[in-house]
């Protein structure tokens, strides 16, 4: 009995660590996922507002503050101060989260995909280096 009480132990084990690194971010096909936003979004050293504002620094940055950068008052007024939660939330689908907003985009509602995007931005400080 001990012996099979050990070796489900160590399956558990195994399972609940495979789930685990699983689900952890990945800063690289979060790189990828970034290429549906480059079109109208920068981020990195040099980086500057497109269309849609850069994007160093955000974690931390209240909503419709990045200098030089034209946003809508639905955006100014959003109340929002960017960290993952904020993100994801609005990834998903913009207009829901903050109606009345400028951005155009259909969204991306798979997790891990919104954690890499996460993962991948946050890293950057407001000089576009990452941290």
């Amino acid at each position: 009995m001990k012996t099979f009480a050990i070796s489900a132990l160590t399956v558990l084990g195994f399972a609940l660590a495979s789930v685990g690194s699983s689900s952890a971010a990945d800063v690289e096909a979060g790189k990828t996922a970034f290429n549906k936003c480059m079109a109208c979004h920068a981020i990195g050293p040099g980086a500057a507002n497109k269309v849609g504002p850069d994007l160093n620094g955000l974690d931390g940055r209240k909503a419709g503050t990045e200098a030089g950068y034209s946003y809508s008052d639905a955006m100014k007024n959003s109340g929002i101060t960017w960290n993952q939660t904020e993100f994801e939330e609005y990834i998903k689908n913009p207009k829901a989260k903050v109606p009345g907003v400028k951005m155009v985009f259909a969204g991306i509602t798979k997790q891990s995909e919104l954690d890499n995007l996460w993962a991948y931005v946050s890293q950057f400080d407001k000089d576009g280096k990452i941290k």
